[in-house]
């Protein structure tokens, strides 16, 4: 320790140990306004190197290394993943930036192009990211919730930009909505949040809660019984998931929620008040899908190459969930569920690229193999009698379930330049009742795409 002292001629005078703390501070305290001053400056370069990392490795692995514009094969526009600075506001690549904030202008940038109305498949519009990739997308009436890598969660109504909500910490991997207005989001930190709707203040949301509930948690931590071992010398409770939630689904006649996380387990919660009733130890490896099913049945994904089904039964005075089926073991992984509820099919994407189909109630029989994509498939949804998949080739198949069982392939949406990570359809009030639908597509290249596709479209031949 260095203390300073006064010279007076030769002879030296000691600080006293106040004085000595009073410059200490004050020396302190200006390294902090100096430092602060800085930050409003420039506050995070390694942040923004990192960004700009993330940003040219997505780039790279989307395989389009040119920076010049590209004009899409699908619809003859440029495509959104260039920025057109002609046409395209320039905003700052900062995630300090205000106008990056859920609170205050939006990141985003809808661009229409309406299809043509003799067109039985094709793109409606595109809303562009400027920053991140987008992991998650749910959609309820005329509301659409996407969720990205900036832990954002933005609504549009009607297509434009509504309104919008951010956590703290972990991408958001996983939204579902509930009937009452609640939002669920899964996140990549392990944590389940729970949102609502304002009723006072239109397009108003606050967080009301978290998964598990603080109450429980307290309640919860202090029976040793309550713990798990995760590795060597590391415990934690078993109602709370310690890895990132991957998929969330809802069954909201029973009132319960399942969530599927790479911690390999399985949880089931009671909606009506937020309670863990089931931790399963469900796989080998990380779950990376759920599914609620029709009968009481429910369906799980994992990396370990296994799909399998859960029935819940009555035990004593309450219920579980029990094993009673193992429909795939591959070493593939299973990558994506969709559950056609009124036909009783479950469809299956993997990471080799296939789409398996299971049709039954009680007992399930294989009814065959959908090829439609080069790379693995990475989303499914199910949409009456379509079934659309998503995958890493960038593109989005449609199929439609005929009368026989069969399937028929429609067509194959192509204007995402980056692998599809997610896929939400809601369907269009028609008088002709041809089924139309509207489709949401979420992709690692920052975009989120609309579509409208009918189930009378015609198939493709060879």
């Amino acid at each position: 320790m260095v203390i300073d002292s006064e010279t007076s001629g030769s002879h030296h005078r000691r600080l006293t140990f106040a004085a000595f703390l009073k410059t200490d501070l004050s020396a302190h305290e200006e390294e902090e306004q100096s430092h602060g001053a800085a930050d409003v400056i420039n506050p995070s370069s390694n942040k923004s190197k990192n960004n700009q990392q993330r940003q040219s490795n997505a780039s790279t692995t989307s395989g389009d290394s040119s920076p010049n514009q590209v004009r899409s094969p699908w619809n003859q526009t440029y495509s959104p993943y260039y920025t057109d600075t002609t046409t395209t506001p320039t905003m700052s690549p900062s995630p300090w930036n205000q106008t990056y904030s859920p609170y205050y202008k939006s990141p985003w940038i809808y661009q229409t192009r309406n299809v043509d109305d003799d067109s039985d498949n094709g793109l409606i519009g595109t809303i562009v990211r400027q920053e991140g990739h987008v992991y998650s997308l749910a959609a309820s009436g005329d509301l659409l919730f996407t969720g990205s890598d900036s832990k954002n969660i933005r609504v549009w109504k009607d297509l434009k930009d509504f309104a919008g909500f951010k956590s703290t910490s972990g991408l958001v991997k996983a939204i579902v909505i509930t009937g009452d207005n609640r939002i669920f989001t899964g996140h990549q930190d392990g944590k389940i949040r729970v949102w609502r709707g304002s009723k006072r203040r239109t397009g108003g949301y606050s967080r009301i809660g978290n998964l598990p509930t603080l109450k429980e948690l307290l309640t919860k931590s202090v029976n040793p019984k309550n713990y798990v071992e995760v590795r060597r010398r590391k415990n934690v409770l078993k109602i709370r998931h310690y890895d990132a939630v991957s998929s969330l689904s809802l069954n909201e006649e029973l009132g319960l929620l399942y969530s599927g996380s790479w911690d390999k387990t399985l949880k089931v919660w009671r909606l009506s008040d937020s309670k863990c009733l089931e931790s399963i130890q469900a796989h080998d490896d990380a779950i990376n899908t759920v599914a609620a099913g029709f009968d009481d049945l429910l369906f799980t994904g994992s990396a370990d190459g296994t799909l399998k089904v859960w029935k819940r039964e009555l035990q004593g005075r309450g219920t579980k969930h029990f094993l009673v089926n193992v429909l795939m073991k591959q070493e593939s992984a299973v990558t994506a569920l969709a559950v056609n509820l009124t036909a009783l099919v479950v469809y299956c994407g993997s990471s080799d690229g296939t789409v398996n189909f299971w049709e039954g109630k009680k007992y399930f029989s294989h009814g065959g193999t959908l090829r439609g994509h080069r790379l693995a498939v990475l989303c499914l949804a199910a949409a009456g009698s379509l079934v659309l998949s998503g995958g890493a080739d960038k593109n989005i198949c449609v199929w439609r379930r005929n009368g026989d069982g069969t399937h028929s392939y429609l067509s194959a949406l192509m204007d995402h330049v980056g692998p599809v990570k997610c896929l939400a359809a809601v369907e269009e009030v028609e008088e002709d009742g041809e089924g139309r639908w509207i489709v949401y597509s979420g992709s690692l290249d920052k975009s989120v795409k609309v579509w409208r596709v009918k189930e009378t479209a015609s198939s493709v031949i060879g």
